[in-house]
């Protein structure tokens, strides 16, 4: 039985096996490859659910939604946590891990937490798009202006892109503000709005005419489906260097006591995810170039009491995980016995992997991780 988080010491040495720098890559005489990036993240995924597949302690729950699962619990339920997380996300187990690297899986000595006191939602996108925890000014989800610029406009602006060229497509309308500190600054659909741009493709002003007929029982949230569909007819069409797609249904049923829900939900961020990466590996201009990087915002809880929650006083909720997967990146599979790392590392990451001195951007305070780049030991 998996048992709750336990409060383990992880090292931060030897730091040059956790961080690496652009220099240090050039000073080998590497080139990087990748030219475009996709990040994907899903709102409030446990590690343990990533890591473990369906949780033992919440398979038979009441409370959690699972008592009457049972067609899922066939489906899902296997004697070892690596088969249960195969069987959960086949795609991302069997085609994406082993191509890059998973972090975050605290039963094998790898720790990835949030550097923000807070462990909800706004708080732990900010630090992955700014690479800072920027506690006392990001302290709600209220529909605030991001204080800092996103690495997403860093590097729109370091590479001389138009607005099109970096988007963001999202479930939740918030991140309208999340995802740019100067509005107008990149391309953004969140929530339930109609894309702005200059000439829409047809099959996009049909998922735009969809979203608004199946509503949810989440006032400022779409479907994630609509958000995935929207967001891989942006890429076919516009082709963008950089694109971000944040999923957000596995938070919202994970508040609503539905784990088998949140299960669902996390078996079509795996199909996503596989269509993505096809698409990708199927098109001349991202092939072999692209990297891609999957994580969430923040944790929740280990135990059925509050596996379903999140937050300053939920115990364990700042473990999260990410994974990186790219023509850059060490095929070193599921990551163990690791020194520490934190969601703000995760943009001085990417910007790395785009050929870009994370040092470059203004206010930074999370390092690269080594691991994840080709200077990673």
């Amino acid at each position: 039985m998996m048992s709750p988080v336990t409060r383990r010491t992880f090292t931060t040495l030897p730091l040059l096996a956790a961080t690496a720098s652009l220099a240090d890559i050039r000073a080998q005489g590497l080139t990087l490859k990748t030219k475009h990036l996709i990040l994907v993240t899903s709102d409030g995924v446990r590690w343990q659910d990533i890591f473990g597949g369906m949780d033992p302690i919440l398979k038979d729950e009441k409370s959690a939604g699972m008592a009457d699962a049972k067609e899922l619990r066939e489906k899902l339920w296997k004697p070892t946590p690596e088969e249960r997380r195969k069987a959960l996300m086949p795609f991302f187990w069997g085609t994406l891990v082993p191509r890059g690297i998973a972090l975050g899986n605290v039963n094998k000595g790898s720790s990835v937490q949030v550097a923000n006191r807070y462990r909800f939602s706004y708080p732990g996108y900010s630090e992955i798009l700014t690479g800072r925890a920027l506690d006392g000014q990001v302290k709600s989800n209220d529909d605030i202006q991001n204080p800092t610029p996103t690495f997403l406009e860093f590097v729109r602006r370091k590479w001389n892109l138009s607005p099109e060229q970096v988007a963001l497509f999202a479930s939740w309308e918030t991140f309208q503000f999340i995802g740019e500190h100067t509005p107008g600054s990149i391309f953004i659909n969140a929530g339930l709005r109609d894309p702005k741009m200059a000439r829409v493709p047809e099959r996009m002003r049909e998922i735009t005419r969809m979203q608004y007929d199946a509503l949810t029982p989440w006032d400022s949230a779409r479907h994630d489906a609509f958000t995935f569909e929207m967001a891989l007819e942006y890429l076919k069409a516009v082709h963008p260097k950089l694109m971000y797609v944040a999923f957000d249904e596995t938070d919202d049923w994970a508040h609503s006591h539905r784990y088998d829900r949140v299960l669902e939900m996390l078996g079509f961020v795996d199909r996503s995810l596989a269509r993505l990466w096809n698409w990708v590996q199927g098109s001349r201009e991202y092939r072999n170039n692209t990297t891609l990087v999957v994580t969430c915002d923040h944790g929740r809880g280990s135990t059925v009491k509050d596996w379903n929650d999140h937050g300053e006083k939920i115990p364990g909720d700042e473990q999260i995980w990410v994974a990186f997967i790219g023509p850059d990146t060490p095929a070193a599979g599921e990551a163990a016995n690791t020194p520490l790392v934190h969601q703000q590392d995760i943009a001085p990451t990417i910007l790395e992997l785009l050929g870009i001195d994370y040092r470059e951007y203004s206010g930074v305070e999370g390092k690269p991780i080594g691991m994840a780049i080709p200077k990673g030991g």
